[in-house]
């Protein structure tokens, strides 16, 4: 009998589990929320991820389950534990990747290197800490924030008035998060894989570059990366991995600062945009390293296949025909880049792809990725 994997989201990341999930004979079920999304290939129910009857059915039809995103509530995923069935990554570390203050806490408590940060609960003191960093400062929604979502740089209190005024009518209080305004040099990413039996795996440290708070592009791995910078980046990330307990697949968003340091940005328990580039450049790609964790098999070899790998998102996509409509071209002009599609329409700022090259050359790779990229774009 196959394993069964459950996923609960219907998005790319789901879908991008089809595949290896075929080459393992694994069986992919998906809980999606609606008709027609990404992963509607393997999705074998929609309803409600916030229902915990829904989930409980799903899930009891599968051996294992998973997420293709963070959103499931705590009480929820309590439910399908107290069932009986595993859940990877599970409640106690998930809460870490859904409430950004609980997240910056724990992580303090580990002694992982952060920015300066504060919770804080009106005006007076957010204020308060701006005019002691330097007079601008970023504030942050504790849940449900992503690509950009949630985020606010500000110079003065009341450019959150609006953020306070929904905590208060939430009626059950609440604060927001502050953090310095870090000067950095660049963006980087650590992946971390680790299976319930304590199995890690660490994928190189790679370079990041966001667009309008969206990952557009990502280097692996990160260029001018030195062995301090390397294995400072491993260490944050395996430490944080077992630190929270995480199962499955780990990203770790972290900043260089122009002073050498490295900083933890934000977390993901679950495959990443960061780690897209392992499908095709990565001996094991991070969606069949996921379905290897989460099913507590020995790991695969997170090595790359070649020197350097860049992938760069699709973002958008045209306005005037379908995705599928650009392939010959792009594919005649660049033959070695891997396209992938994400069975999405074509929308404003929506990843709705992404182009993977690798090779022996870090500037031809990078030239040929946003090149094939640029003809999905109007």
């Amino acid at each position: 009998m196959a394993l069964r994997v459950g996923v609960v989201g219907g998005g790319q990341l789901a879908r991008m589990m089809i595949a290896p999930a075929v080459e393992l004979g694994v069986e992919l079920r998906v809980l999606a929320e609606d008709e027609g999304m990404s992963a509607a290939l393997a999705a074998t129910a929609v309803g409600d991820y916030r229902d915990a009857e829904t989930v409980l059915a799903f899930a009891r039809e599968v051996d294992v389950l998973t997420f293709d995103h963070e959103h499931v509530p705590q009480e929820v995923l309590a439910a399908v534990a107290d069932a009986g069935i595993p859940v990877h990554p599970g409640a106690a570390a998930l809460r870490f990747a859904q409430d950004k203050l609980e997240m910056r806490a724990r992580l303090a408590e580990l002694g992982m290197p952060q920015p300066d940060w504060a919770a804080v609960s009106g005006t007076d003191e957010l204020q308060a800490f701006i005019d002691a960093h330097g007079g601008r400062a970023v504030v942050k929604t504790p849940r449900g924030g992503y690509d950009g979502k949630g985020v606010r740089v500000v110079s003065a209190a009341t450019e959150a008035e609006d953020w306070f005024a929904a905590l208060a009518e939430d009626a059950r209080g609440g604060q927001l998060l502050v953090e310095e305004l870090v000067d950095f040099t660049r963006e980087l990413a650590q992946q971390v894989a680790r299976r319930p039996s304590g199995e890690t795996a660490v994928y190189p440290v790679v370079q990041t570059l966001q667009r309008d708070g969206v990952c557009a592009e990502v280097v692996a791995p990160a260029p001018h990366a030195g062995a301090r910078l390397i294995e400072v980046a491993a260490q944050v990330g395996t430490a944080i991995a077992s630190g929270l307990g995480v199962t499955g697949m780990l990203a770790v968003e972290l900043f260089e600062t122009t002073d050498d340091r490295i900083l933890v940005n934000e977390l993901a328990m679950r495959p990443h945009n960061s780690g897209h580039w392992t499908q095709d450049g990565a001996v094991t790609g991070q969606f069949e390293q996921h379905l290897r964790a989460v099913l507590d098999l020995p790991l695969g070899d997170p090595s790359p296949r070649h020197p350097w790998s860049a992938m760069v998102n699709i973002l958008g996509g045209p306005r005037t025909d379908a995705l599928t409509d650009r392939f010959p071209a792009a594919m005649d002009e660049h033959p070695a880049a891997k396209i992938h599609t994400y069975g999405k329409a074509p929308r404003p700022g929506r990843k709705v792809g992404h182009v993977n090259c690798a090779g022996d050359d870090l500037d031809d790779v990078v030239y040929q990725a946003r090149a094939a990229a640029a003809f999905f774009a109007d």
